[in-house]
């Protein structure tokens, strides 16, 4: 499948070496042009002078067996999936402390030395493994960040061999984190059916029911001297199905945008990120928006953020549901397997929300 992406086109610098080293510049490869550059600590409120954040939402009555959210809880994640693609949730399910352990778990690995870190490198064959670029244009330029990227389903893909042997208990700590999110994606793909006015397994049966793909990137954001010009994480929309976002408790970084500008989201303590990936912005025939983000880094402190990506089934055809395609509202995209989307955006890398947007139908 991915024939051709064996190698990659330069000789890879890890991002954390470089912030180590004590360079009082960041190297041209790393700068992006005047458009991309963030305003750091630019002030952020809405007309009334209030702080701007993503919707924050309390899940607490989803469960496994029901959904017993109130409709101002309903009507609240919908409007969040259709006008922000982005909304917090708290009471979800998923133990503070397993929460706590693994990114804490996950930010010694990367305090690891350099050589047991290396034993994982990765290639953009799979890019499974330690890795510090994302796409294989010879001469791109690069993103502030080093990460690790794993799968977790399906059975046939997850390799405890790719998964790091330290720290201590890191495998078994990852292992249940992963059953938790793919439990909580689950019931938030309930809710996200129920609101399109379609059944609650719909979307998930159009995933490949229980034969859905999952897999988790960690970011790890070292200081950087000059935070003005660079990115953590270039602008880009998520290609999967449903992202599930822990971040750093203590260091914000995550941007998304919402009416031309980038709004610094602003964690709340042990709440997960959730935002829509481009295959259900397709299911939904754009009724849900997956949305522009990116990541700012900070001269002071580090940064560490687990992404989980709850995916379609990577065969499947995905397209609009057919209960939400009408002469007024036409399919606005054409049926394309996951792996033939992941494989358009790797050759590629991060680039907006050209990509989705370039699939939707000539007649749109």
């Amino acid at each position: 499948m991915m024939n051709g992406l064996q190698e990659w086109p330069e000789p890879i610098i890890r991002v954390q070496s470089l912030s180590e080293s004590g360079i009082p510049m960041i190297p041209d490869r790393y700068v992006k042009p005047l458009s991309d550059r963030p305003i750091i600590n630019q002030p952020e409120s809405d007309d009334n002078g209030g702080d701007i954040n993503i919707p924050l939402i309390d899940l607490t009555g989803l469960s496994d067996d029901k959904i017993e959210l109130s409709p101002t809880t309903m009507d609240r994640i919908s409007s969040a999936c259709r006008e922000w693609g982005f909304f917090q949730v708290v009471n979800h399910g998923v133990s503070p402390g397993l929460m706590d352990r693994a990114r804490e778990t996950w930010r010694s690995f990367f305090h690891l030395p350099m050589e047991v870190k290396q034993g994982y490198a990765n290639s953009p064959k799979t890019y499974e493994g330690y890795g510090s670029r994302l796409g294989i244009e010879k001469g791109a330029i690069l993103d502030w960040s080093d990460y690790y990227y794993l799968h977790y389903l399906p059975l046939t893909l997850k390799d405890y061999n790719k998964w790091p042997a330290s720290p201590d208990y890191c495998r078994e700590i990852i292992n249940e984190y992963g059953k938790e999110l793919v439990k909580l994606g689950g019931r938030l793909m309930k809710v996200l059916s129920i609101n399109l006015g379609l059944k609650e397994d719909h979307l998930q049966n159009a995933f490949g029911g229980d034969n859905l793909g999952a897999c988790l990137r960690v970011n790890f954001y070292p200081k950087c001297p000059q935070p003005d010009l660079t990115l953590g994480l270039s602008s880009h929309s998520d290609p999967g199905g449903l992202t599930i976002l822990l971040p750093d408790h203590q260091v914000p970084g995550l941007q998304v945008r919402k009416d031309d500008r980038w709004i610094t989201v602003k964690p709340t303590p042990h709440a997960f990120i959730v935002n829509i990936g481009d295959q259900v912005q397709v299911l939904s025939n754009a009724n849900y928006k997956s949305v522009e983000h990116r990541v700012i880094v900070n001269s002071g402190m580090e940064r560490v953020s687990l992404a989980f990506f709850y995916n379609p089934k990577s065969d499947i055809p995905i397209k609009p549901v057919e209960e939400l395609v009408s002469e007024e509202k036409p399919a606005l995209y054409p049926p394309m397997t996951f792996d033939e989307y992941r494989l358009f955006i790797r050759l590629k890398g991060p680039k907006g929300k050209s990509q989705v947007e370039s699939l939707k139908s000539p007649r749109c």
